[in-house]
């Protein structure tokens, strides 16, 4: 698979991902906050979580579609701030890297 499927692959499931995570509660499903610690704060603590979750994915997203971008330039695998080539070992581990180690 070349690099380019591979980031699109990728980004399909970061969308996926943050599809399941935005998706509206279940119908009934209501968080209701009183004096005792119950199954409405439970959902909000979930809630919290999953927004903490999507900051990331977003930012993984942004990156991986940014690598598409390099690889379309034909910049991707050279690092932003130096130019020096990417490790291959970095970019089989993260394939949306855009700095060498040194800069990362």
């Amino acid at each position: 698979m070349d690099t380019d499927a591979m980031l699109a692959a990728h980004e399909e499931r970061l969308v996926a991902e943050l599809a399941t995570l935005t998706a509206a509660p279940a119908q009934g499903e209501n968080i209701s906050f009183g004096k005792r610690v119950g199954e409405g704060t439970s959902v909000a603590v979930d809630r919290l979580s999953a927004v903490a979750v999507q900051e990331q994915l977003l930012d993984v997203l942004a990156q991986v579609r940014r690598a598409r971008q390099r690889v379309t330039e034909g910049t991707y695998g050279t690092c932003e701030v130096c130019g020096e080539e990417i490790p291959v070992a970095r970019l089989d581990a993260r394939p949306w890297a855009a700095r060498c180690v040194r800069h990362a």
